[in-house]
């Protein structure tokens, strides 16, 4: 069995962009505040949470270096250019050329890429916590699945089960939606 983590980036600061006429490229957006206290929040839930990651592959873009920065984790990033924005199948082939054979990767990168990679993976797509993931992987959510594979180059569609599912609204509510309801 192998564990998977997953991590999307924190809040990400779109103000830089528009305020120079959106000339910043996407690549280079950075975290806004809620995303630094998001990111610093679901670090210390990530180590609280007891997984010993064996390595960390993520995205070069600023927003998840700020992420992974912000969030302390005691591992040091692969940066994978082909992370970046990357859809499910670049992810799963990304996750399957694990090299060393890791018993435990955390992979830090966007959406839709992480969601649809978890969906892709697990079995079980009615559990409650799958359904809470289909609905919405927020920014900074922490997924981890179980999988039933020996080596990392088996990973295929259908072979874990979600373990866990942390949003920073779940650990703090004031990371929660903000609201559009004036009055």
């Amino acid at each position: 069995m192998k564990l998977l983590g997953l991590l999307r980036h924190a809040k990400s600061d779109w103000s830089a962009s528009e305020m120079r006429g959106g000339e910043q490229r996407d690549f280079d957006r950075g975290l806004n505040g809620r995303g630094q206290r998001g990111a610093a929040l679901m670090g210390r839930h990530i180590v609280d949470h007891g997984v010993g990651w064996d390595r960390l592959l993520a995205s070069p873009a600023q927003r998840v270096r700020q992420t992974l920065a912000a969030a302390q984790l005691p591992l040091t990033p692969e940066w994978q250019h082909q992370a970046y924005l990357a859809d499910a199948d670049t992810l799963l082939s990304l996750v399957q050329g694990a090299q060393g054979d890791p018993a435990s990767l955390l992979l830090a990168a966007h959406n839709p890429g992480l969601q649809d990679l978890l969906l892709l993976l697990v079995r079980d797509i009615d559990d409650p916590l799958c359904v809470a993931a289909a609905e919405k992987f927020p920014t900074a959510t922490f997924a981890v699945l179980a999988l039933d594979v020996a080596d990392w180059a088996d990973l295929a569609p259908g072979c874990g089960r979600l373990l866990h599912f942390a949003r920073p609204r779940d650990l703090d509510a004031a990371l929660g939606p903000e609201s559009s309801i004036v009055g």
